[in-house]
């Protein structure tokens, strides 16, 4: 340190005309070296200020922040008040939808092997070995298939009626906890409007109570405000994105049903006389 004490010193004195500011810039960006002679000070003042090699590589290693940081940092600056109901939000949304999504790709069945499989069973070993078959197997399709067969016996239209009625109970569990994710693709935004419209409150506040409209106190107001709506609009997209994937397989889960209980009743036709 004494060495850059008295180079610095050194310049100070042969320069005459640079101000408190250069020799500012000048101490930042000087490296430790040994002492020249008082003729090549302006020389290494000069390559000083033009070597900047360390600081542009140390200043962003310090800045640099990971994405969890990051996060953590919005999600302070918004305000645990308000970030914590949009957190929660997410966190309740994205359960329910892991578990449609569990549910509904347990549902999903290969309805042309099952078809084949119980007009096999109806030919050879009757009604008793085709609900075996249909207890067996996991869907809706296979559930509705098992309430035909358990209404047999009472004739085709019997097991028509309870084809459809069992397959709209069945339609109803497949559509189970959509409603809610609804609600928190709806809520997590409106949360985030509702903070921002306070911390803009408070922000006009803090302005009224400074009497100045000073631009920093503005942005600084802003910025944490319009962090709530940010981070809303963010968890209603996740969750809208996921929706609209679980919409789609509930659609094609009931699609299949549809054809499969047609063919499953064109089956039951042509067996008409099988043994029970």
């Amino acid at each position: 340190m004494k060495k850059v004490i008295a180079f610095l010193s050194l310049a100070v004195m042969l320069t005459l005309g640079l101000s408190s500011v250069v020799l500012a810039q000048d101490q930042t960006q000087a490296q430790p070296a040994t002492t020249a002679a008082p003729a090549d000070t302006v020389n290494a003042t000069a390559d000083t200020a033009a070597a900047p090699a360390v600081q542009p590589e140390t200043a962003p290693a310090q800045e640099s922040k990971s994405f969890h940081q990051m996060l953590k940092q919005k999600f302070i600056e918004g305000g645990a008040g308000w970030m914590a109901p949009i957190l929660l939000c997410l966190i309740i949304g994205l359960g329910l939808c892991i578990e449609r999504i569990i549910y509904l790709n347990m549902a999903s069945t290969n309805t042309t092997k099952l078809l084949n499989k119980v007009e096999s069973e109806l030919q050879n070993n009757g009604v008793t070995a085709a609900k075996e078959v249909c207890k067996n197997t996991r869907g809706p399709v296979a559930s509705i298939f098992f309430q035909g067969l358990d209404r047999y016996s009472e004739g085709l239209d019997m097991v028509e009626k309870s084809i459809v009625s069992y397959g709209g109970v069945m339609m109803a569990r497949l559509e189970t906890n959509l409603s809610w994710i609804t609600l928190f693709i709806a809520l997590a935004p409106m949360l985030g409007f509702l903070g921002t419209v306070v911390g803009m409150v408070q922000a006009f506040d803090a302005i009224e109570t400074a009497g100045d409209i000073s631009p920093t106190v503005v942005a600084g107001g802003m910025k944490v405000a319009l962090i709530t709506t940010v981070f809303g609009l963010i968890v209603a997209i996740i969750l809208q994105v996921i929706y609209n994937y679980l919409v789609s397989k509930v659609e094609s889960i009931v699609n299949s049903m549809e054809d499969a209980s047609i063919s499953f009743m064109d089956i039951l036709v042509k067996n008409k006389n099988a043994k029970n």
